[in-house]
């Protein structure tokens, strides 16, 4: 079934009435090779794919009951009832656990779960209208509607409501589902919805910019199934929508009267700089690369790359997270990357790494999946505790004492009353098979170092490409190409920007020190000249079976620092070994981490534990650190032994101090009174 499906998306599309047809049309010059095509057995990444499958994605759906989400799908096919839970987005909780659920089963098959699934889906249908609307928040109750969704259908979508927020997400979900197990009954609930959509909104009906973005992608993802224009085009429209709405004040500095936060406060083709809402605003952009690609819309692709560049070179942080600013989830100015407020929602962290597939996609350029593995293994993989049910909404990049608790997360909680992020990891976890390979047609992109296999074809020639390592730990990579018969094709094997000297694809972040080792390739065990193109190593032959390609990477302890115009990180460094950003938590560091400062030229001992935090490479080096003798009234710098661990792993062991950020050297101290942190804490 896998096999016919991925052969009836890659190369043809199917209508609604399930015919496929050929269609010729403008698309993304590289293809991800689908999640359908790659087995993982990655030792890193494979168990975190199983606890999602066994403990994220069972909790997601026992919250979903336990909340009464699922209630409202069976109080709206009942037409009788109360809206149960607090959002009318509570819906989209139920299409992204399923969506999980989806790639889940294509790892991990399970008639438990699949049987589950149908039962669930049949509940989404049975709630959906006659003519495809589906939203409990008002079909439960059409004439005491939930109080964001407004009197009748879409007239408060552009602030509040959130219909066409729900509809994208129950797209993606019904293509995942239809992906993964071949089955039309999500997806034929979505064409429904995606239709009456269509026939809404577009030129000459009604307008509006969805007030939160992903329907434009949803709508998208079901033109590639489908084939069907109406998708494609009301997903440009509702782009084209931005920016044309006269309620609000262009001159005004709040993102919410300027139309900022929802990113309309200018056509998107006008656009050149994230900001708003960072969720909202990465699926936009998603978006845009999506339209872009597939409409070959100039404008629109050059108002993405602008965003993009802005975003790389001034609003991300070291760890890869995005959405700086607390209040309204969203960008800040550039360079505001503040440490002890940072809100790097983990939702922003999970578009992000939409986003730059996409770019990717597009250019076929290192540097975006640079970034994703970044996010990945830093700001995305922080989100979820090592138990698999305990999640951070937001990622703080330093937790100083108990003040301040009140201003982040010093702990992972099992939900939220807005449970956006511990469901949109359950449904990017087990899609990440799909990110590893791209292909366009003789070239083979691999992104990710993660082992297992893919299954490919070149010139109509089955190739199996092979990885095997022990990465992010260690810099060996192992490639083997494993075919029936010989093929003549280039393996463009990523060299990570963290390889060739350069912390991030902007001058946002630098390595303090240049380093001079360098990547060594092999073929066969013979060492070659290989072209850097892209950031990508170019290796052209005639590969036959068995070749095998070995990749070494030099993996070094480095000292980051931030651009200067990132104020909380002037004097400051950070620690990065191969992609990890490293932290120092107070579980390690006899009690503290804000205390700790490493001089430059501090030498570090990288040694793998593996019964701390699920295995992990811990950092060692002796440093000084600030100690406050309270019975004498002084203050001194003692030598003790730093301990860092990986940033994703903090917060899994109790609450205390954790920093990313070192000063280098004594510059001031701050004087706080006990009272002054109990006050603050108790508020």
């Amino acid at each position: 079934m896998k096999t016919v499906l991925s052969t009836i998306l890659a190369a043809g599309l199917l209508s609604t009435s399930g015919v496929a047809q050929t269609v010729k049309r403008s698309d993304y010059p590289i293809q991800a090779v689908p999640f359908t095509k790659v087995t993982l057995t990655d030792n890193f990444w494979q168990p975190r794919l199983k606890t999602n499958t066994t403990v994220t994605i069972p909790a997601s759906f026992q919250r979903c009951e336990a909340t009464n989400r699922v209630k409202n799908f069976e109080m709206a096919a009942a037409k009788s009832g109360k809206f149960a839970t607090v959002f009318p987005f509570d819906d989209t909780d139920i299409y992204k656990t399923l969506e999980g659920a989806a790639y889940s089963l294509s790892l991990y098959p399970d008639k438990e779960l699949a049987a589950y699934l149908d039962v669930l889906i049949d509940k989404v249908g049975k709630a959906q209208e006659p003519d495809g609307y589906l939203y409990t928040a008002r079909t439960i109750d059409p004439a005491h509607p939930h109080p964001w969704a407004g009197p009748e259908r879409w007239v408060n979508e552009r602030e509040m409501s959130h219909e066409l927020y729900n509809s994208g997400h129950l797209y993606e979900a019904a293509v995942a589902h239809y992906q993964a197990t071949g089955k039309k009954s999500l997806l034929n609930i979505a064409l429904k919805n995606a239709d009456l959509v269509c026939s809404v909104f577009g030129s000459g009906k009604r307008s509006v910019a969805p007030g939160h973005e992903i329907v434009e992608m949803g709508l998208v993802k079901l033109y590639r199934v489908t084939g069907k224009p109406e998708y494609l085009s009301t997903a440009k429209f509702f782009l084209d929508a931005r920016g044309q709405y006269k309620g609000y004040d262009p001159k005004s500095p709040d993102p919410f009267k300027n139309g900022s936060y929802w990113q309309d406060h200018k056509p998107v083709v006008a656009q050149a700089e994230a900001v708003g809402h960072a969720v909202r605003a990465e699926y936009l952009y998603s978006a845009m690369a999506d339209v872009a690609a597939l409409t070959g819309d100039k404008q629109l692709l050059t108002a993405v790359d602008s965003i993009w560049n802005n975003m790389a070179s001034k609003k991300i942080y070291v760890t890869g997270g995005t959405g700086a600013v607390p209040g309204g989830e969203r960008f800040g100015r550039n360079y505001e990357l503040p440490n002890a407020t940072a809100y790097n929602e983990t939702c922003a962290s999970v578009a992000n790494i939409y986003w730059n597939q996409r770019m990717f996609q597009l250019h076929g350029h290192a540097k975006y999946a640079d970034l994703i593995e970044k996010v990945l293994y830093n700001g995305l993989l922080s989100g979820v505790g090592l138990d698999g049910k305990s999640f951070f909404y937001s990622n703080a990049m330093q937790i100083k004492n108990s003040a301040s608790f009140a201003q982040t997360e010093p702990a992972r909680a099992g939900w939220f009353e807005c449970s956006c992020c511990p469901t949109n990891l359950a449904r990017l976890f087990p899609s990440l098979p799909g990110y590893v390979y791209g292909q366009n047609g003789r070239d083979i992109y691999v992104n990710l170092f993660v082992s297992g296999s893919a299954n490919l074809a070149v010139q109509n020639k089955p190739v199996r490409l092979t990885q095997a390592n022990n990465y992010p730990w260690n810099g060996d990579l192992k490639f083997t190409v494993d075919q029936a018969s010989t093929s003549d094709f280039n393996l463009l094997v990523r060299i990570p920007g963290w390889a060739r000297d350069e912390a991030i694809p902007s001058d946002l972040y630098r390595f303090a020190q240049p380093s001079s080792a360098k990547v060594v390739i092999k073929v066969n065990g013979k060492p070659v000249a290989y072209q850097l193109k892209n950031g990508y190593a170019v290796l052209t032959r005639k590969w036959k079976k068995n070749d095998v390609v070995d990749m070494s990477l030099p993996m070094e302890t480095r000292t980051v620092v931030a651009h200067p115009n990132v104020q909380d990180n002037v004097g400051k460094v950070a620690l990065q070994r191969g992609p990890v950003i490293y932290c120092a938590e107070w579980k390690d560091n006899d009690g503290k981490a804000t205390n700790i400062i490493v001089p430059t030229g501090t030498a570090f001992t990288a040694a793998f534990k593996p019964d701390v935090l699920n295995g992990i490479t811990e950092l060692t080096a002796t440093v000084p650190v600030v100690k406050v003798d309270g019975a004498s009234n002084t203050i001194s710098t003692v030598k003790q032994t730093l301990t860092a661990i990986p940033y994703y792993a903090w917060a899994n062991r109790g609450k205390g101090e954790m920093t990313v950020w070192f000063p280098q050297q004594v510059t001031d101290v701050d004087l706080v009174t006990r009272q002054a942190v109990e006050a603050t804490h108790a508020k």
